[in-house]
């Protein structure tokens, strides 16, 4: 079987992350974690999540979840196997082992299979990348923009630049709508500006701090990867007409 070369970039990604995230487990915990007061089971959840969604894909790269094949079960068995390993041996070099952090990592790990069940690769990518935003904008408690400002400017301009391009490829790949259409311009602006909504209501909630900043930083990159994908559009459909 022919692998592809959007297999072989995930491939590449997981033997990237997952060496790096065995890494991250057993060194001690940066002190700014500790200052950012970090929930550290919305952590495991989002490690984990990743790195399932990443392992299944590399498997499975054109097929959705089926419960009833066996690579399922194995896929599931060996990251519940590495979990229990990588906590265990966390208590080794000084870290802490809970049963509660193992508990976060198979959570992490449903919730990637849920939206590999779901969803073929490029909109479950959508759904990974929209709930590991939400995670990262809302697991530390302290106000990240005072305590790590470049850091949040990049999240928050790569994160939704990202969301938005994966939410305009599946527009354009499940959606029938004429590209360079009003139609299609808020379709493709509207998820990811919904998402952006529930992330900054979500904190407004749980009681962090409105930051207009954040607001402001993450509309710009949706709106410049939807202006940018619609005059691109409008170009290629003004240039087909002037072929024909």
């Amino acid at each position: 079987m022919k692998i592809t070369g959007r297999q072989k970039l995930t491939i590449i990604s997981l033997l990237i992350y997952w060496p790096i995230l065995c890494l991250l487990s057993h060194i001690p915990i940066p002190k700014l974690v500790y200052q950012a007061r970090v929930s550290d089971k919305a952590i495991h959840v989002l490690a984990y999540l990743i790195l399932t969604f990443l392992l299944w894909f590399a498997v499975n790269p054109g097929s959705k979840v089926n419960w009833r094949k066996a690579i399922v079960w194995w896929i599931l068995l060996a990251i519940a196997i590495y979990s229990a390993a990588d906590e265990f041996t966390q208590s080794l070099v000084g870290r802490g082992s809970e049963f509660a952090d193992f508990f976060a990592n198979m959570t992490g790990v449903l919730l990637a299979l849920i939206f590999s069940t779901l969803f073929v690769f490029w909109p479950a990518f959508l759904a990974v990348t929209g709930t590991s935003i939400f995670l990262l904008a809302n697991l530390a408690k302290a106000n990240i923009s005072e305590l790590l400002p470049i850091g949040n400017l990049a999240f928050h301009l790569a994160g939704y630049a990202l969301f938005t391009a994966l939410s305009i490829r599946c527009v354009n790949q499940y959606m029938s709508l004429k590209k360079g259409t009003m139609k299609w311009l808020l379709s493709a602006w509207s998820l990811p500006m919904a998402l952006l909504l529930i992330v900054k209501v979500a904190s407004v909630i749980i009681g962090k701090e409105f930051e207009k900043r954040d607001v402001i930083v993450s509309f710009a990159a949706i709106t410049a990867v939807v202006v940018m994908n619609f005059l691109i559009a409008l170009f290629q459909i003004r240039a087909g007409k002037l072929k024909n």
